[in-house]
């Protein structure tokens, strides 16, 4: 660009022509950008020193949890000779063998505990969100019966409760001792779980309700045609806290429980690993026909592992609801 007198003016290098995220030092290198008014510096991208130092942190808990599980697992698939060379559990694999697996498997205590707790934690998770869904939506409803004394009654069980005796005394009084109700019915439903629920309900748009009653739909068909196919999320979630307690649960099998065939598997586990007791055809310390080890300790870690399979096989289909149901499902104010 030439002007009328034919010289060609200067380009202005002015720094507010350029952005200053582009522009260079004295030495020519670039400027590091600078961080944004209207974030706060910890959405920020780190700097290379703060990717490695987060690096070794999630590599060390990654670490931390993943190498109990390993040692757990290759113990279990080890036979006696190899726990006892390692002292102990088994870090770096040997001769590698499924006779634990197999004593366990074969119709002893292991096998029928295992179709104890998978038949409780089915029916119990079944149970109680059904139970813990038609509570919170009834006590959404501002309009419903008795709205606030019900939710206040709740809201009292979070904070006070009635003691083992007293609870002890209702399970017997109702009959449910050496019963497989006495593991469900006593913890059926969470309180925090039904305000949970309740918060997601209330938070739904009530335009969307409005319409649908308008077209004639009664509270049963809004709850299962319009309430639940939006609250997807957080009800799985709801589903996998119960799945995941019923599972793990063995406090109430050994309050109301007296006859061992019908333990769950986690006080059968309880019962080898903490207290070292020996059940009738449980297969710990008996002699392996075909190695002519005892598998005691490969037994213990190969029931631990069957402990801790389910959950692990269910889990990675519930957690893409995880994070969503539970924002969604949370306290805000």
């Amino acid at each position: 660009m030439t002007t009328q007198s034919g010289t060609t003016p200067e380009i202005d290098t002015d720094v507010a022509l350029i952005p200053r995220d582009l522009a260079a030092d004295a030495a020519g290198r670039p400027r590091r950008p600078r961080r944004s008014r209207h974030r706060p510096a910890w959405e920020e991208p780190p700097g290379k020193v703060g990717a490695a130092v987060k690096f070794v942190v999630l590599a060390g808990v990654v670490l931390a949890v993943v190498f109990p599980l390993w040692t757990v697992v290759v113990t279990s698939l080890s036979t006696q000779a190899e726990t006892i060379r390692a002292g102990g559990l088994v870090v770096v694999p040997g001769e590698l063998t499924l006779n634990a697996y197999k004593q366990i498997l074969s119709g002893g205590v292991v096998t029928r505990a295992a179709l104890v707790s998978i038949g409780i934690t089915a029916v119990g998770t079944v149970i109680s969100t059904i139970v813990s869904v038609l509570a919170a939506y009834g006590l959404s409803r501002p309009s419903s019966l008795w709205h606030r004394p019900i939710l206040f009654v709740f809201l009292i069980t979070m904070f006070f409760g009635a003691g083992l005796i007293p609870t002890y005394l209702v399970v017997s009084g109702l009959g449910l001792v050496d019963s497989y109700w006495a593991l469900i019915l006593p913890g059926a439903v969470s309180a925090f779980n039904v305000l949970i629920l309740r918060n997601f309900f209330m938070g739904l748009e009530p335009a969307i309700l409005d319409a649908a009653r308008i077209d004639g739909a009664g509270d049963w068909r809004i709850l299962g045609r319009v309430v639940l196919p939006m609250s997807r999320a957080v009800v799985a979630v709801i589903a996998l806290f119960y799945g995941v307690g019923y599972w793990n649960a063995f406090f109430n099998a050994i309050l109301y429980i007296n006859d061992n065939a019908k333990w769950p598997l986690q006080l059968v586990l309880r019962s080898y690993v903490l207290q070292g007791v020996t059940l009738p055809g449980s297969g710990v310390g008996q002699v392996d026909v075909a190695t002519g080890a005892v598998t005691g300790l490969p037994v213990k870690m190969a029931v631990m592992v069957l402990a801790i399979v389910p959950i692990l096989v269910v889990y990675p289909f519930v957690q893409r609801h995880f994070t969503k149901g539970v924002i969604f499902g949370a306290i805000k104010g």
